[in-house]
């Protein structure tokens, strides 16, 4: 068994973090040595880290698979992670020879800008924990589309419908799982699924794919297309989508209950859910991305 003098690293050392999909600057705050997989007795190192930017209410303990040295070649690979990943905004150019009455347009623009976002700071706070197991496929997941050019065959089985459907009927016989906000929640998720899908759960090697599935099942929805892969990622943008509505503490709280339990299931049951190969990409279907 490791000992605690392999540790790579250490206290109050800066370091990137995987958080989802992505890589963020954190902070080690401490260190522990613990057992990672208590089924198996695997021990490891573990830290507690801060985030760089974001509430104490995000510091987590996390194994050190999740964190890399701050160094150049990380750095890159987190600017790479951001560039290809679903939903990042493109800048705007700004544009040569604008007039005083353009400007004092922009910071109006600006102000409001502002205003908005003092407004999205004051909402209530959603914290989605995403097990561990399941961070790991959203990196395998990205690693195969991003870097390897593979693509998750369509249509899925299960798809997300269906997968829904699996996780209402493990909760018949449980208590309080038919009631009005569980299912609430549910038609919620499938709700979201359909509307993001296509503007924010993609990346962009995945778009091709996306607009020619469209066209062989113009009478699905993309909930009855994509399966739990796609799913996950949804989870991944919720605190984000959950934050622009109106919903109250209490309200987020029953949500975040049940979005915890859908998780804990699909980890339980990721064997059945998610895809462990994807498929390779056609040259074809890669020359038509490139161009």
């Amino acid at each position: 068994m490791a000992n605690k003098r392999q540790m790579t690293f250490e206290a109050n050392e800066n370091v990137l973090c995987f958080h989802g999909p992505l890589l963020y600057e954190a902070k080690i705050l401490k260190t522990d040595w613990r057992v990672l997989d208590p089924p198996h007795g695997d021990e490891g190192p573990v830290y507690l880290v801060h985030y760089r930017g974001w509430k104490q209410t995000w510091d987590e303990w996390v194994p050190e698979s999740r964190a890399l040295k701050m160094n150049e070649a990380n750095l890159a690979k987190q600017a790479s992670l951001k560039e290809s990943y679903p939903g990042k905004k493109k800048a705007v150019p700004k544009t040569s020879g604008a007039t005083e009455s353009s400007d004092r347009g922009k910071k109006r623009a600006k102000d409001t800008s502002v205003d908005k976002e003092e407004e999205f700071t004051k909402r209530p706070e959603i914290k989605v924990p995403i097990p561990d197991s399941l961070k790991a496929q959203l990196v395998d997941d990205w690693e195969n589309i991003t870097k390897h050019q593979q693509l998750v065959p369509l249509p899925r089985t299960p798809n997300v419908v269906q997968i829904l459907d699996m996780y209402r009927d493990s909760k018949k016989d449980k208590k309080g799982c038919s009631d009005e906000i569980f299912q609430e929640v549910l038609s919620g998720i499938k709700t979201y699924f359909d509307k993001c899908l296509g503007n924010l759960l993609l990346y962009r090697f995945e778009r091709q794919q996306y607009v020619d599935i469209r066209k062989r099942n113009t009478g699905k929805e993309d909930s009855e297309i994509y399966g739990g892969e796609h799913l996950l990622r949804l989870f991944v943008q919720f605190p984000m989508l959950i934050a622009h509505t109106q919903m109250d503490q209490d309200s987020i709280n029953a949500l975040r209950e049940n979005l915890v339990d859908v998780l804990k299931w699909m980890q339980k049951n990721h064997k059945e859910l998610l895809l462990s190969e994807y498929e390779n990409a056609s040259p074809a279907y890669q020359s038509i991305v490139k161009s």
